[in-house]
């Protein structure tokens, strides 16, 4: 059981991560009903920065039943809440904690439910992220992790550790983190190519030149909101760059993640690119594999819906080096 301090600590770091600038500002507080405690100390948090709260929260059971009910048809499900999209358009942060206990349980959803969600929500994300030019540059934004029992068991990890990782992790002091991001930026001062090799496979290089170095501590900084980086996930501690798109060749190997809507876990994946692009037709996997190519053509698709005018789909978006202290170990979940 995770203690009141603890959670309130990790309160103060996930508020103070939003940057609250003025009295008044709305902030939309978001997370699965497990973490409701958490929720509230978000809110109180918020309120004594001059914030003003609104939480809301969801059950696995919700979840659940709203894909695997025959009653409710798929047409319902691909149908954006309107409602939800205007009370985006009028806050000033989102926050939201991960809203699954227990994430195998959208492993057997049927795909053209999945597929209607995702199409869905694509409208919600243009507004939080600024995607569309009405919308720009977005909303202030945290995505945080949290653990659960069940979590721990679906990646196959002890839960001690996975409780370590996530509230330890998220609950070292902001400076400290800082220290540690600014003394890792420094390595890359200048740089014009970045090359990583690895023993499992990883051997690719990238172009950071004249790209903006993002220091993330878990602070949107004055800075970051200058060049429109709004947001972040926590636990925080990594140096990452937006590479350019259509440089950088190689192969990449992923030991473990998962597909972001069927959670469906996918191991040892190769993804081999040339000039900044998936050479799709190429990628491998010793699990899911379909799984995970159809990820990509699903937003591909939305890509193509959307009317984005240079589609970057499978591009390289990002180069990202971890070096919060307290994670040291990869387990296929995306916020660690």
């Amino acid at each position: 059981m995770i203690g009141k301090e603890k959670i309130r600590l990790c309160a103060e770091n996930i508020t103070k991560s939003i940057s609250i600038q003025k009295e008044g500002e709305l902030i939309l507080i978001k997370g699965g009903f497990y973490t409701h405690e958490l929720l509230e100390e978000i809110g109180l948090s918020v309120l004594r920065r001059g914030g003003l709260p609104h939480i809301t929260c969801t059950s696995d059971y919700f979840d659940e039943s709203m894909f695997q009910d025959e009653l409710i048809k798929t047409n319902i499900i691909e149908k954006t809440p309107l409602h939800y999209l205007k009370l985006l358009e009028n806050i000033d942060a989102y926050i939201v904690i991960e809203t699954l206990e227990d994430p195998s349980i959208r492993n057997n959803v049927p795909k053209e439910k999945l597929d209607a969600y995702a199409k869905s929500i694509s409208p919600l994300r243009d507004v939080i992220y600024g995607f569309k030019e009405e919308y720009a540059p977005g909303k202030k934004w945290c995505y945080a992790a949290w653990p659960s029992k069940k979590a721990a068991k679906f990646y196959n990890i002890d839960y001690d550790m996975f409780e370590r990782f996530i509230v330890d992790g998220m609950s070292i002091p902001s400076e400290k983190i800082t220290r540690i991001v600014k003394k890792v930026g420094e390595k890359f001062e200048n740089a014009k190519k970045v090359y990583v090799t690895d023993e499992f496979g990883t051997d690719f290089w990238v172009s950071v030149e004249d790209r903006a170095k993002i220091l993330d501590d878990g602070i949107i900084s004055d800075e970051q909101i200058a060049l429109g980086d709004l947001g972040g996930n926590l636990p925080s501690g990594e140096v990452f760059f937006p590479p350019h798109e259509k440089q950088g060749e190689g192969k990449i190997f992923v030991p473990l993640t998962k597909e972001r809507y069927t959670h469906k876990i996918i191991k040892n994946a190769l993804l081999p690119f040339k000039d900044g692009k998936l050479i799709i037709d190429r990628v491998t996997a010793d699990s899911n594999l379909d799984v995970l190519v159809d990820a990509f053509k699903q937003r591909e698709e939305l890509d193509t819906l959307n009317n984005v005018p240079e589609l970057r789909t499978y591009n390289v978006g990002e180069l990202g080096i971890g070096c919060n202290p307290l994670i040291t170990k990869a387990i296929g979940y995306i916020l660690t």
